[in-house]
């Protein structure tokens, strides 16, 4: 079997609700790229505790989703489910995004699209999400400049998504966490190896049902940034000790 082009991840924890129009939203996206005969949506289920693992088995019993498969990730955390999806996919030029639908599917193929200007192998194409309500847009900043100072290395709209790379950044991401911060590991690494990073506008969207997994109260924004800032200042240390020994060791 002729391995796809492009393998699209999307970690879903919960998200039974959102999974029918998911799939759908996808299968028009396919279809209006003509993309069923070269690219393959991966869905994993990061252990929900709702009726996704249900869901997802009778809707992909359907014909109209042969693009789509399942795999099951045991351990909480969207990043270790990204990184299961990513292991399980084939095709050379790799994705993710969000399961709730806050970005249309079709932004995937609009990012593989200016990814396939690029000729090198090393570089990332992401979201810049426009349009956003001036407070999560001030959050986001926020967290963006606080990233950047602590890393030393201009980082903007970190969570925006899609993510798209080709395989070769693979074992880059397979290294990264395995909770939120994966994004921001992805591009802080890239940033360190000289990667180009580029950016397509995005719209960011409500959630259809259910709600953030991180963001759903003051009290877990605060958590989150806690938690984030920690893991910040332990990804500067580990990796300038890498370089040191690395340095050393010539």
């Amino acid at each position: 079997m002729t391995p796809p082009r492009l393998s699209i991840v999307i970690p879903a924890y919960n998200e039974a609700q959102n999974i029918p129009a998911l799939l759908v939203s996808f299968r028009k996206a396919f279809e209006n790229h003509n993309a069923c005969d070269w690219t393959e949506l991966i869905i994993v289920d990061n252990n929900s505790k709702d009726d996704t693992a249900r869901v997802l088995e009778g809707e992909l019993h359907k014909s109209d989703y042969a693009f789509a498969r399942t795999v099951f990730e045991p351990s909480p955390g969207y990043g270790a489910a990204i990184k299961t999806g990513l292991r399980a996919a084939r095709g050379e030029f790799l994705a993710w995004t969000h399961a709730d639908l806050q970005t249309d599917p079709a932004d995937v193929f609009r990012a593989f699209r200016e990814a396939e200007k690029n000729v090198s192998d090393g570089f990332i194409i992401k979201g810049k999400r426009v349009g956003r309500p001036f407070s999560q847009a001030l959050f986001s900043s926020g967290m963006a400049v606080i990233a950047s100072v602590i890393l030393r290395k201009p980082l903007w709209e970190i969570n925006a998504q899609p993510k798209l790379f080709r395989r070769r950044l693979l074992e880059t991401v397979l290294n990264g966490p395995d909770d939120f911060s994966l994004d921001v590991y992805l591009l802080y690494r890239a940033k360190q190896s000289g990667y180009p990073i580029n950016s397509i506008d995005v719209v960011f969207e409500k959630r259809l049902h259910g709600t953030s997994k991180w963001a759903f109260s003051f009290s877990s924004k605060v958590k989150t940034t806690i938690r984030t800032v920690r893991y910040l200042w332990a990804l500067r240390k580990t990796l300038a000790v890498s370089q040191l020994d690395s340095t050393l060791s010539k």
